[in-house]
């Protein structure tokens, strides 16, 4: 009984301790059971707990931890529901009305701006502002001079060499552009630490806390921003210029740039002044009016140069895809959109009454992050076109996977690029694990959404590193073999020689390799948004289940396949035969292959109905050929001339690397009614055959012309007993004979006819 009560004490303890009263939740438990949930002491105390543990029964025990713990879940269920009221409240109508009490306070900006200056007027004096005044002089004049003599120094690095007859690729442009950005920021650092010194020792105390705060806001900022303008835009040397764009657009750009960095400067300096002289925080709105006007031009600037960023976004390229093109287009709306959107986030984050968030003004970061986020896509691409590894092999294989593989660095730029932009974003906001782990319903809806991205990311990174490997293999292997399915000739006979054993596996890798990397991540992804990921996968095991016992044909297909590609049976390229059916290995799966027929059609055999196969193209392929000589004809002439021909062929630079064996005569092969039958044959690799047959009938063709070698033709004679003379017969007699003798022609040729067809219809083995 004591362990018992010990059990009971902790459970209560745990559940009880933190929640309050309430009624029961069961449904039908009525009166009686409220009845029977006895009151907890009040102050609840060990002795209390004891004591009521000692003098109720189980079932009163069960019912008083029911009643809690129903109490409990109500309370969590409350909450929840109000956070999330809680946060599209602020979302809406807690951002709209901020906005509406910046208006309401904008007669007030004014006189309580004056207020300020006035208030800072009495404090230093007349006499002060112009001592101060003298004082900022002073200090601009001996910093600029310091950074000036720096300058000299390095005059070099601030001056960008002339481009003489081409411009410069891309690393040669972009060496001398962020030599000239180091220089000027680094300048612009030795102007600040140059005029904090002179502040320090030659300007009285109380003057120092405007110094410090006007330097690094009013000069510091719009310089910085408008070198890095002139980093992106060198609007004096077009040739150095990074991005697309007119000497005019990028003149304006870097202009703008800096005075965008002097508005965002003027923020920052007359809050705290404001504050300094007796105007709280928020009471004039004047921040949220230079907030607004910051997102505002910056949304104008998109409007104004809409044509232009299109240009810029597509970076000079012709060979745009429809969706490149498309995101070029919507660049300018995309840019006006965050730029609106990031000034309505602030706006609720004000709602909040969160302020200290805004103090590293994360909303500036975000939109000028996010706004170059998509310019950046062209500097991937230019690094891409100038950094990617050169053509492996020649030929259009190797050329097409050149082309597929500047693509898959390109998006793989973007993937990392959207990563770290990701990254980036959510440390401006303070949002990560640790940060959101007791946030309120927005914010982790927030980290959560962004680190569903990031895993995506992760995955599809994965996704196109694999792909990239496997492809840049199977291109090198098909490129090493020489096989190249566009040289195959459409129509033609088959039997050319296929790829190599890897290339043939690989592309069954790169699918078997995807689909793991796309269920994965995507499993990962939905369960870190807090999706249970668990039925999903006793789902797909239910499923592997049920084919396992119910598609047995399935599995002998996909086991026969895998013993097939060990034994290398065949080859993607190879021109096999399976029991009848012909054709040249044109794709595989873990299933089944596809043969393409020489004369188009496809035949889709799976792996299990698969007999034997008989393959025409592994490694060497013997083709023998048959010249009918009328009766008289010599045959070891016909031999010499097969001979020359062999020697001939085997000197030629087209045709020498196609031999294995030289073409020679096997001598008189057998007689038939038209004459005699010589056959010769040559050893060549598989492909080839076809090609070196056609040249070598022309070479024989003329080569028996010379030599007064005719090839024997089938004719038809008729013979008519007691007439020796032609001369005699009449013209029934002469029509007699014709059409006799045209209808044992059109039966020979009939017959010709049907051998023909059945050879076509059963494929033709090649070679005979």
């Amino acid at each position: 009984m004591r362990v018992v009560s010990s059990l009971l004490w902790a459970l209560l303890v745990c559940v009880l301790a933190t929640a309050a009263p309430a009624q029961s939740l069961v449904p039908g438990s009525g009166s009686a059971v409220q009845d029977a949930v006895p009151a907890l002491p009040d102050p609840l105390t060990e002795d209390a707990a004891n004591a009521l543990l000692s003098r109720l029964s189980d079932a009163e025990v069960r019912a008083l931890l029911l009643d809690q713990l129903n109490a409990q879940a109500v309370d969590d269920a409350a909450g929840a529901a109000d956070e999330i009221d809680d946060f599209i409240y602020h979302a809406t109508l807690g951002a709209f009305e901020q906005i509406t009490i910046a208006v309401q306070r904008l007669p007030l900006l004014f006189t309580e701006q004056a207020r300020a200056f006035s208030t800072f007027a009495s404090f230093v004096g007349g006499n002060g502002l112009l001592a101060m005044a003298g004082y900022f002089v002073m200090v601009l004049a001996g910093a600029f001079g310091i950074e000036f003599a720096f300058r000299r120094l390095i005059r070099s690095w601030l001056v960008l060499p002339p481009v003489n007859d081409r411009s410069p690729n891309i690393r040669a442009a972009v060496v001398p552009l962020a030599k000239r950005l180091t220089s000027e920021i680094v300048s612009v650092a030795i102007f600040m630490v140059a005029a904090s010194q002179i502040t320090r020792y030659a300007v009285p105390g109380y003057y120092h806390p405007f110094f410090m705060l006007v330097g690094p806001w009013l000069i510091g900022l719009p310089r910085m921003a408008a070198a890095v303008g002139r980093f992106f835009m060198a609007p004096s040397a077009p040739d150095y210029r990074i991005v697309t764009a007119t000497d005019a657009t990028a003149r304006a750009m870097v202009f703008h740039m800096f005075w965008l960095g002097m508005v965002v400067g003027i923020g920052q300096v007359i809050v705290p002044f404001n504050v300094a002289n007796g105007v709280p925080v928020g009471e004039t709105r004047i921040g949220g009016w230079i907030n607004f006007t910051v997102h505002l031009y910056v949304a104008l600037l998109f409007w104004r140069y809409w044509d232009e960023a299109v240009d810029m976004m597509r970076g000079g390229y012709d060979d745009l895809s429809p969706a490149e093109d498309w995101i070029a287009r919507a660049y300018p709306a995309f840019g006006i959109i965050v730029a609106l959107t990031t000034w309505w986030v602030v706006n609720i984050v004000v709602s909040y009454g969160n302020f200290a968030l805004l103090d590293s003004v994360p909303q500036y970061k975000t939109m000028v992050l996010l706004t170059f986020a998509p310019a950046m896509d062209t500097a991937i691409r230019g690094l891409v076109r100038h950094l990617a590894p050169p053509m492996t092999g020649e030929g259009p294989v190797a050329e097409r996977a050149y082309v597929s593989t500047r693509r898959s660095y390109v998006r793989i730029g973007r993937v990392v690029v959207f990563g770290l932009v990701l990254l980036a974003v959510a440390s401006f906001w303070g949002m990560s694990a640790t940060t959101l782990a007791s946030a309120g319903v927005g914010e982790r809806v927030a980290a959560n959404l962004i680190e569903f991205l990031m895993i995506l990311s992760v995955g599809y990174l994965v996704y196109e590193v694999v792909s990239l490997f496997i492809n840049r293999k199977l291109a090198a292997e098909q490129t090493a073999a020489g096989y190249n399915p566009d040289e195959e000739e459409v129509g033609g006979e088959g039997g050319g020689a296929g790829g190599s054993r890897l290339s043939t596996v690989l592309p069954l890798i790169l699918g078997v390799s995807r689909a793991a990397i796309i269920v994965v991540f995507l499993l990962l992804g939905l369960g870190n948004v807090g999706i249970d990921t668990t039925p999903l996968l006793a789902g797909a095991g239910i499923v592997g289940l049920a084919i396992g016992f119910g598609a047995q044909k399935l599995v002998t297909d996909v086991v026969s396949g895998i013993f097939f590609l060990i034994d290398d049976a065949f080859r993607t390229g190879e021109y096999v035969e399976v029991d009848g059916t012909m054709g040249t290995v044109e794709k595989i799966s873990i299933r089944s292959m596809q043969l393409r027929h020489h004369r188009g059609p496809v035949h889709t055999l799976p792996y299990g109905e698969i007999p034997k196969i008989t393959n025409y193209s592994r490694d060497w392929v013997i083709m023998k050929l048959r010249f009918t000589v009328p009766f008289g004809t010599d045959p070891n002439k016909v031999k010499k001339i097969f001979k020359t021909i062999g020697a001939e062929m085997m000197e030629d630079e087209l045709f020498k690397g196609d031999f294995l064996q030289p073409f020679k005569s096997q001598g008189v092969l057998e007689f038939d009614d038209v004459g005699i039958v010589m056959r010769g044959k040559f050893m060549a690799k598989p492909g080839t055959q076809f090609t070196i047959r056609k040249e070598l009938l022309t070479r024989v063709n003329k080569k028996f012309e010379e030599n007064g070698i005719d090839f024997a033709r089938r004719e038809v004679r008729v013979a008519i007993p007691g007439l020796d003379d032609h001369d005699k017969l009449d013209s029934d007699d002469r029509a007699a004979i014709a059409g006799a003798a045209a209808e044992a022609a059109q039966t020979a040729m009939d017959q010709a006819d049907a051998a023909a067809a059945a050879g076509g219809a059963g494929g033709g083995k090649p070679g005979d």
